[in-house]
Order: C-alpha cells, then structure tokens, then sequence
C-alpha cells in the first residue's frame, strides 16, 4: 500500500496548503501505525477510496493525535476498545466510532452553492443515537454476542468512554465543523439526557408566554420503525458507560485548525470520568437535584482562557 499514492489521489490539489496537508497526514498516520496504535489493517483502510473505511480509520489516529498532544500514555490493546491508559490510578479504555451519514438527505451532505437546505437535525440526531447504541453493546454484549465485560477485557472498575467523531454528519459538503443540535446543545447531549428543542408555552386567553425551556424528548421518531430512546444516561443498564467524548476531527485539525470537542458525563456512571481528562473545550454534567437533574455545562482543559 502506497500512503502517499493515496493521499495524492483522495486530496488532489497542489496548492502549498494542500501539499502541507497531505505531508502532515502521511507523517501521522506513519506514526500512528509504527507505534502499534492500530489494527493491523490500518494501513489499508487509510489508502482506501472509500469514504466510510478511510474517515473511520483516520478518526481512530486523529483521536489518538490529540490524546498523545495532552501527554496520554495511550496503548492500542490487541483485544477489546481502541485505546487504553492509566490516569489517576485508574484505567480507561476509549472506543472510536465515524457514523456514516445514512438516512440524512443529500441535499445536506452534498450541498449545492446557492440553495436553500433545512438542517436535518433528527435524522442526524438519530445517527449519533445509533452510534452511542452500537459501542454500547459492544461493551455491555446483546442476545448472541458478548461483550467487553463478559469477556473481561474491561475490567469492572474500569472507566469506558465512547468517543463519537461527526465528521461525515456536516452539511454544506463537510465544510463547516459542529457538534451543536437543534437544542443548541450537542447531539450527544440531546441522545443521552432526552434534550429536545427549545419551546415556548403561550397562554390561550392572554397569548402571553408563560413558560420557556427544554422540550423533554426521551424518543426520537422515525420514518420508520419504532421510536429511539433518547435518554441514555438516565437508563441504569448503561451505567458501564462512564462518558461520551463528542468530536468533530477532520485533517485540518494537522494543520493547526480548532475543531469542537466535549464530554458529556454519565451521572448514574458505574466508574465516573474525572473532569479535565480528555482535551474538550466543555465538559457537561447532568447534577442530581432531588427531584430533577440540573444540567450544567463547564470549561474542558482545551477551552481558550
């Protein structure tokens, strides 16, 4: 396999950018597999032409990139999630995953200049849904497949955190980097703590506002099939699951670009994450208040001072 071959043929122009570019990529993803942080396929999947092996397989070096830029001591076991450290005398385990952009309409994909296009925030939501669901499983095991923890290679008193690239859920031909829903929280936040769209209740006699906040959407619909639950974190059987580290890493990010990172914390977590772990600009957390949870967001260890 021909890396740079590759890289030419996915990333043509010769711009002085371009050119720059495609040198970081190579001398990245080198590393990343001469360190033994990938499968033994990985070279492959990064000289594939197709966009769901490649983006996958870069997704896991990018994230190992910006775990190793904070100083992780991060090694990719040969069995079970894709990456694991030591921290503060516990061991976490990071699972990757790119969701593919299935069931979101073309006309936000693949955006033509000058039309009008409506964000498909359910159907995007529905993607992020499916991908916390899919390496949920993966640790928790389903009807005819164990998981990490049936087998032990994740230990009970280990953290696990599912880490969500977005990169091939943007609109306007995956310009704009964004991790932000229709709630103006991110997807995550909206899949885990069943954070609906801001609404407004008006009074039928006055027609004067009278409450504002968050719709409550534990399930989100689809066109068709049942409804998909959409309050992951506050079900107990995915206490195992400590955290969501949400991202939308693309290679720019190899040249210097800022990409949106958070984490949104399990508040029922078997094994909490501890806060300014992970590079994140914001971290979320859900705080019991008795009766109700309080949802506070604050500064990750990568937020700009």
């Amino acid at each position: 396999m021909n890396l740079a071959k590759a890289l030419r043929a996915r990333y043509p122009n010769n711009s002085e950018r371009i050119q720059l570019l495609r040198q970081r990529l190579e001398e990245v993803c080198i590393a990343f597999i001469e360190t033994d942080h990938g499968d033994g396929n990985a070279m492959q999947k990064l000289c594939s032409a197709d966009d769901s092996q490649y983006w996958q397989q870069l997704s896991e070096v990018l994230v190992a990139n910006q775990l190793l830029k904070v100083n992780l001591p991060i090694t990719h076991p040969t069995e079970g999630p894709d990456f694991v450290f030591d921290c503060d005398s516990c061991r976490i385990w990071i699972e990757v995953i790119c969701p593919e952009p299935r069931g979101i309409p073309d006309d936000w994909t693949k955006h033509i200049s000058g039309t009008a296009v409506t964000l498909p925030h359910e159907a995007i939501l529905l993607r992020w849904s499916a991908a916390i669901k899919e390496k949920a499983e993966k640790l928790l095991g389903k009807p005819g497949m164990s998981g990490y923890l049936d087998k032990q290679t994740v230990g009970l008193n280990d953290v696990y955190v599912i880490a969500v690239n977005g990169r091939l859920l943007r609109g306007f031909n995956g310009v704009f980097p964004e991790l932000t829903g229709i709630s103006q929280y991110p997807y995550a936040v909206e899949a885990t703590f069943a954070l609906g769209p801001l609404q407004v209740a008006i009074n039928k006699t006055t027609l004067k506002a009278t409450e504002k906040g968050h719709q409550h959407r534990p399930l989100i619909s689809k066109s068709k099939g049942n409804a998909v639950p959409a309050d992951t974190f506050f079900d107990p059987k995915f206490a195992p699951v400590s955290a969501i580290w949400a991202v939308d890493l693309d290679e720019l990010l190899l040249l210097g670009e800022v990409r949106p990172m958070a984490v949104i914390h399990n508040p029922l977590a078997t094994n909490r994450l501890r806060k300014g772990v992970l590079p994140a600009q914001s971290e979320y957390e859900a705080v019991d208040g008795g009766a109700y949870f309080q949802l506070t967001t604050q500064n990750g260890r990568s937020a700009v001072a």
